[in-house]
Parts: structure tokens; C-alpha cells; sequence
């Protein structure tokens, strides 16, 4: 099976300006081809600095994926670094140009000079169209690195595949060129399927001491991530098909559920919040909202979750009523059966939260401390209070 990197190239990406998203995309485009993706890097339009990023990735992997670069001005460098790391040149390709001309005409504009920069690629490269931009891009073929850079693991071709930079040429090329490409230069045949599993509750470092052992397999593989009072449970499976796949996955995530039980709330696009008010209405309750600190977190995310159980809530407005005052005052304001009350404490002398919860089981009272990120604490937040929320609902405490 393949390896691959991608190299994400400008300066504005180092310097904060802009956004990549474009090495996201083509990590889930090679994922779902069962490519192995190993590495990713950014680098600023500097020739040398790119030509030598491009250089070492061939003495690793098969297919070296590059963004940005490719504009008409001086700063756009990539195609000279791409040439350079293989030892070639430039060659001035007609057709190439023609299409150029033919795109800026439609803008009723004349091409500059400056633009038939963008004609010229790596002698031997394949050319790809661009049929939503100016930039086109291209694809060097390389049936072993120049003598200066030795073979790495892996034996044959390695290819460099060189996209523009801007998002949504990026993706139309990848989607309707490259892939394609890749799937009949390389025979890929192999999927990966991923199957994310979502915990509240648990600590990663309890939960890495529950399923730690699944850590250590092969294929499927299983990793774990942490978002301010939610772990994710990763299971990735590489097979011929997507049915074996999700066999493979289904295996390894039975023996998860089977140890951590009900601390797993929800799958792939589950949230926390629906999973919490999903558990309220089978219960036929619904549920009003009160909060202290969080600059409106929980209320907007239980808005966003759409669900008719929840019936809405406020925020502090500077009263002097309690927590468990300002609960139970919104559950009479909204005529809800249930209510949720939080408060998140950022002091030197307290750091956490207080909750309080009013359903037709009773009234709880709880406070609970944070370690983190002040700048997380919201979230923090908003997940252990719905956490709290979900387990009264589902009977677990």
C-alpha cells in the first residue's frame, strides 16, 4: 500500500492569514482511497526551502502531494521547487497557455505577461486542466529519486502531484483528476473505513487504562482524543471492501462497548447535547436552561440542536437569586418538567463549576472542579453539566 505526505505551501499560512484546509481534504480524499498518510508540512514560498521539503518526502514516501504556489507572481514559486528537488527543468507547454488565454478572456481581460509563468511546469510532467481556475497543475512521475536523494522503504515509482492552493480548484482537481489518477497508477483497491465512538465521564487517562490494549492493534487501529470533558474513541479499519471494512470495525467496537457501557453516549455525528435531550424526551420530560459565566455555550448549543424538549433558557442579568433559585425560576418561566442550572468559577479561589438539576426524580446539587485552559473551561463546562444531565435521565446517577 502507498504512503503518502502533503506539503501545504505560503507564506500566509505561516504567518496566520490563512486558513489551510486544504491538507484536511485531501487527508480524508487518500484516507477513503486506503492510502497511508504519514506526514504533513507547511512551508513558505521560498524555492530552496520548498525543493528541499519536496526532496526529503521522496526519500520516504510514494506520493508527495503539494498546494499553493502555483499564481503568476514572483512569489509563487512551486513550480521551480519542483524541478529543482528532481533535478529537471521548465518546459513551456502551449496548450497550456492557450487555456490560460481562453479562462481570462472570459473575464473580457487580456493576460499579462506575468501569467504565462503559469504555462511553463517540469519537463516530463503530466499537465492537469484547470476548468474553474488559472493555475494548471500537474503530476511528475519519478521512477526512482535524482542520485542525490536514495531510495527510501519503499521500491518503484514515486509521483509528486502539484494542486493550487486555493480551496476550491484544489478540491475540483483532486476530486475529478488526481483521485482518479491515484486509483489507477497505484491499483488502490483498499478502503479505510473510520468509526468514532464518544465518551463523557471519563478522564482519558481512566479511559486509556480501560481499552489501552486495543491501542496497541494493527488493523483496525484505535486512538484516543480529547476535547474538554469528551474523549473520542477512533477505530480505523483498511480492507478490500467497505463491508469488510465495517466488519472489521464492528469487532473491535463491541469489545469497547462492552467495557465502558453507557459512558459511550453517541457515534460519528452524535452530539452530546442532542444524545443528553433525546434522553429527556423518552423520559417525557423537557427541559429549561439557566447559566452563570458561559457567555451564552450552553444556551446556543441546545438551540442549535433543534429539539422541541428543550424550551429555552437565560442568562445571568446580574440578580442576586441563587443558582438553585435561578434553576427552578426557569423551569416555572418555560413550564418545563426538567431544568438545568450552571455556573462556571474562574477565581484564583475557586475554578470550576456548580450545577444544579431539577427533574421529576428531584433536585441535585453539584460542584465540580476544573484543571484546565481557561479558554476551554466553557466547554468544559457546557459537556460535564450535560453529562450530568443525560445520567439522571437515563437513570445512572
Amino acid at each position: 500500500m502507498p504512503t503518502a505526505e502533503i506539503i501545504a505551501i505560503g507564506t500566509e499560512l505561516l504567518l496566520g492569514e490563512t486558513t489551510d484546509t486544504n491538507t484536511r481534504f485531501i487527508a480524508q480524499a487518500l484516507r477513503s482511497l486506503g492510502v497511508d498518510l504519514y506526514r504533513t508540512q507547511t512551508i513558505g514560498d521560498n524555492v530552496g526551502r520548498i525543493a528541499g521539503a519536496v526532496g526529503e518526502a521522496l526519500q520516504r514516501a510514494d506520493i508527495i502531494i503539494t498546494t499553493g504556489g502555483l499564481g503568476p507572481t514572483v512569489d509563487d514559486p512551486t513550480r521551480q521547487a519542483i524541478a529543482e528537488a528532481v533535478g529537471t527543468t521548465l518546459d513551456f507547454h502551449p496548450e497550456l497557455w492557450k487555456q490560460i488565454v481562453a479562462r481570462i478572456g472570459r473575464y473580457g481581460r487580456m493576460p499579462t505577461e506575468n501569467q504565462k509563468r503559469q504555462a511553463y511546469i517540469p519537463k516530463g510532467a503530466i499537465a492537469i486542466e484547470n476548468p474553474v481556475g488559472t493555475a494548471p497543475a500537474f503530476i511528475l512521475e519519478i521512477g526512482s529519486p535524482p542520485s542525490s536523494l536514495p531510495m527510501g522503504d519503499g521500491q518503484g515509482m514515486r509521483v509528486v502531484i502539484t494542486l493550487p492552493g486555493v480551496p476550491r480548484e484544489m478540491e475540483t482537481l483532486l476530486t475529478e483528476a488526481v483521485v482518479p489518477y491515484l486509483q489507477e497508477r497505484f491499483n488502490l483497491q483498499d478502503i479505510i473505513k473510520i468509526r468514532t465512538l464518544h465518551v463523557s465521564g471519563l478522564g482519558e487517562g481512566v479511559l486509556d487504562s480501560l481499552v489501552g490494549d486495543l491501542e496497541t492493534l494493527a488493523n483496525p487501529t484505535v486512538g484516543l482524543s480529547a476535547h474538554s470533558g469528551i474523549v473520542d474513541i477512533r477505530i480505523a479499519a483498511k480492507a478490500d471492501t467497505p463491508a469488510n471494512a465495517e466488519d472489521m470495525i464492528a469487532s473491535v467496537e463491541q469489545d469497547i462497548r462492552e467495557r465502558l457501557g453507557k459512558n459511550i453516549f453517541g457515534a460519528d455525528s452524535d452530539t452530546l447535547e442532542s444524545v443528553t435531550l433525546e434522553a429527556l424526551a423518552q423520559q417525557g420530560w423537557t427541559l429549561a436552561c439557566f447559566e452563570r459565566g458561559l457567555d451564552g455555550a450552553l444556551l446556543r448549543r441546545l438551540e442549535k440542536a433543534g429539539k422541541p424538549v428543550y424550551r429555552g433558557g437565560r442568562a445571568d442579568t446580574g440578580g442576586e437569586e441563587t443558582l438553585a433559585q435561578a434553576t427552578e425560576a426557569v423551569r416555572q418561566e418555560f413550564n418545563t418538567t426538567a431544568s438545568l442550572g450552571i455556573t462556571l468559577s474562574l477565581s484564583i479561589e475557586k475554578q470550576g463549576i456548580d450545577v444544579v438539576t431539577i427533574t421529576p426524580l428531584g433536585h441535585k446539587e453539584r460542584y465540580l472542579p476544573y484543571g484546565g485552559h481557561p479558554k476551554n473551561a466553557a466547554r468544559w463546562a457546557v459537556n460535564t453539566a450535560l453529562d450530568r444531565l443525560m445520567r439522571i435521565a437515563l437513570g445512572l446517577g
